[in-house]
């Protein structure tokens, strides 16, 4: 589990799904290809609707630790893609479902102007920390 931390004196999360440090703790570093919301047959879920995109990204991000045994609280840093600032309140819903402060990733938001699929409206890039008792090769 990613051990968030927000110090005293500067800026907070304000209930935003981040932590402004997290400490890496002992288990194995997996580092996550760039997820979007495409399903298993390579078609995006949620055309046009930043939430389900994000919601379907999130489950691939799942998906791929649970192959090696993690789990979401495993993530400790997470890059996010996005192509409409119009998508940010969608986006932070989604990632407050999922993580909470404390236990949230250190985290970066990138506005591009487009991703690998004109219908991608958002991509994830987390890297997380599997520890060694959940931890297992694929």
């Amino acid at each position: 589990m990613a051990d968030g931390f927000n110090p005293q004196g500067m800026w907070q999360p304000n209930g935003r799904a981040f932590s402004q440090g997290v400490i890496q703790g002992p288990g194995e570093v997996v580092h996550v290809t760039g997820q979007v919301a495409w399903d298993a047959h390579d078609r995006v879920v949620g055309i046009g609707d930043a939430e389900a995109q994000m919601e379907q990204s999130i489950r691939n991000v799942r998906a791929v630790l649970a192959e090696v045994g993690g789990v979401l609280d495993d993530i400790v840093s997470m890059t996010v893609y996005f192509v409409d600032r119009a998508d940010l309140p969608a986006i932070q819903r989604v990632r407050s479902r999922y993580f909470t402060v404390g236990t949230a990733p250190a985290s970066i938001l990138i506005q591009v102007a487009g991703l690998v699929a004109p219908d991608l409206r958002v991509e994830l890039v987390p890297v997380a920390v599997v520890p060694h008792d959940r931890f297992h090769r694929p």
